[in-house]
């Protein structure tokens, strides 16, 4: 039987994750409370915890996946997103601190008590439609994906925050919204080209390439949306994109073409343009 307290357990963790993580202590942290319902203010207050040995082994198993890459949020099967705690598949892309921004950007669109319309294309596990439906309660909200495991992941996470008004419609971007139009259309759509030195990367490694690629340039999705959008929007009605760093000229001038007005991009935390808004006249 282990009598390794959960102090020393947790050190043991950081330092087995030093050069797997940016952020040793926080993973280790994040994986003990997972295993075992320990949380770092338990162990700071000198509390006389000690991990069973089955949750031992599991935290084993868990530093082992996180040594070769897995993220946090695959391992835990939770990632918080606007002070919501959603649950994850391998169906879903763990959502980015920077797609907030896009949120934030549709909420300045929209007072707190207005009735809107709004769409949120390629929803994955609901992170957008759920911040959204979480401060708009008002709204009525359309979510699409072509993924099936992605849209039941959204769903469970809709019905398990109390937030299940969302309609959830499987297919591709608009395709799912014949007839419908929105005051409001948002997206976080897929934006890395094939051969993209971030499909490398230890955490892109292990999510569904269907949700990060976007043809040869990482636009093909984007350009989709922005031809489409205008068939779906209401008069003086936002497209919200997130995009790549480097794609907001591109962006522009797409959007420019398909006769929207009103662009601006904003940039994320690292001051890098990532979400531009736009308004159809």
């Amino acid at each position: 039987m282990s009598d390794r307290q959960a102090a020393t357990v947790l050190r043991e963790m950081a330092a087995a994750l030093s050069t797997a993580s940016d952020t040793p202590m926080l993973d280790a942290e994040v994986l003990l409370h997972a295993a075992c319902g320990i949380d770092r203010t338990m162990v700071a207050r000198g509390d006389n915890l000690t991990p069973t040995d089955s949750e031992i082994q599991a935290l084993e198993a868990m530093v082992v996946r996180r040594q070769q890459g897995e993220p946090i949020a695959y391992i835990t099967g939770h990632k918080e997103f606007w002070s919501l705690d959603l649950e994850l598949n391998k169906a879903t892309l763990v959502p980015r601190p920077e797609t907030e921004i896009l949120v934030e950007q549709v909420l300045a669109c929209i007072p707190v008590e207005t009735a809107v319309d709004i769409a949120d294309l390629g929803t994955g596990s609901g992170a957008i439609a759920l911040a959204l439906a979480s401060e708009r309660p008002r709204a009525h909200i359309v979510a699409t994906d072509i993924s099936p495991p992605a849209l039941a992941q959204a769903r469970a996470n809709a019905r398990r925050l109390g937030l299940a008004t969302i309609d959830f419609r499987q297919g591709d971007w608009l395709e799912p919204l014949a007839g419908m139009h929105f005051d409001v259309i948002a997206s976080d759509p897929p934006y890395v080209g094939v051969g993209d030195p971030e499909l490398e990367t230890r955490h892109t490694r292990f999510e569904p390439q269907q949700a990060l690629l976007a043809g040869k340039d990482g636009l093909a999705a984007i350009r989709q949306i922005c031809a489409a959008a205008s068939a779906h929007l209401k008069a003086d009605g936002v497209l919200a994109l997130k995009h790549g760093p480097g794609q907001q000229t591109t962006v522009q001038a797409l959007l420019l073409a398909a006769g929207f007005d009103s662009i601006v991009c904003t940039r994320d935390y690292a001051g890098l343009p990532r979400v531009t808004t736009c308004r159809w006249p």
